[in-house]
């Protein structure tokens, strides 16, 4: 996807060979117009699906995922990261490891959302290591629900998650693959030709 491209191109911040910093515009500081573009992306891509909700977790992956339950006209989930008191019983729970964050979470959703006769969705706003998807999936097939489709804002392609779902048989499809964060800069995946272009 150009637009987001560029986007990343133009306000990213490499932190690290492994540290893409994005605040200014995806999980932090929102840019509504791009995520409106990433919703309608997201929806031509799995437009054919028969999607019936979409899942997420919180809180960087809602922004996206909300566009997206826009244009296909379909509920948005988000697993919750916090137990509250109105978020206690019959719940659908995994565990989740932040590659970023450094830190494990035990995630939720309630079970009444999420039906052995949904085709689900899933939408994070990045994919390095997969764990976050892999609880995500844990979720939906727990509720016996279909997994439809997995999309990713930004994927880091460097990182073994996108290449271990797609070796599961999961459809994923990431708006910006990038091949490389080294010396500083965002190098990206060509999704044509498979190779690196700046």
């Amino acid at each position: 996807m150009e637009l987001l491209k560029k986007k990343i191109e133009q306000e990213g911040i490499v932190l690290s060979n492994t540290v893409l910093k994005v605040d200014s515009f995806l999980n932090h500081q929102i840019d509504p117009e791009l995520m409106l573009e990433i919703g309608k992306e997201f929806s031509q891509r799995f437009a054919n699906k028969g999607i019936t909700k979409i899942l997420t977790i919180e809180s960087s992956g809602i922004a996206p995922a909300v566009m997206t339950g826009l244009q296909l006209n379909v509920p948005v989930i988000f697993a919750r990261k916090r137990k509250s008191m109105t978020l206690i019983n019959d719940l659908l729970t995994s565990t989740v490891r932040s590659f970023t964050k450094n830190e494990t979470n035990e995630i939720s959703v309630s079970q009444k959302y999420i039906t052995e006769n949904d085709q689900v969705l899933i939408i994070d706003d990045f994919l390095a290591n997969g764990q976050a998807a892999i609880g995500l999936i844990d979720i939906v097939q727990q509720a016996k629900a279909t997994i439809a489709g997995i999309g990713i804002v930004i994927e880091k392609a460097f990182q073994e998650g996108g290449q271990h779902l797609r070796d599961k048989g999961f459809h994923v499809e990431s708006l910006a693959r990038i091949a490389s964060l080294e010396e500083g800069k965002v190098l990206f995946v060509s999704e044509k030709t498979s190779e690196v272009m700046k």
